[in-house]
């Protein structure tokens, strides 16, 4: 014999709860394992700051200087091509 249509809802919605139950269980979970994660320190160690100014030394200024002739021709290209039209 077939359940009647608010008993079968009852079942449903029983059902779903107990989804959101253990999905609540699995998200407070990986909350408290988050938690005994430490979290990175907002100020930088020296030595990465060090690391930074020798990374920010190594930039070849020679390819910079070309970068910026090349992007300059561009804009003039897309200048001139926009007077013609």
């Amino acid at each position: 014999m077939e359940q009647s249509q608010p008993q079968q809802r009852r079942v449903a919605d029983q059902v779903f709860q107990e989804s959101l139950d253990q999905l609540e269980d699995i998200l407070q979970e990986n909350s408290t394992e988050d938690e005994e994660i430490p979290q990175p320190q907002l100020h930088t160690s020296s030595l990465s700051e060090v690391e930074l100014d020798q990374d920010l030394t190594d930039i070849d200024l020679a390819a910079l200087e070309d970068a910026v002739t090349d992007i300059e021709q561009y804009l003039e290209e897309i200048t001139n091509t926009k007077e013609k039209l």
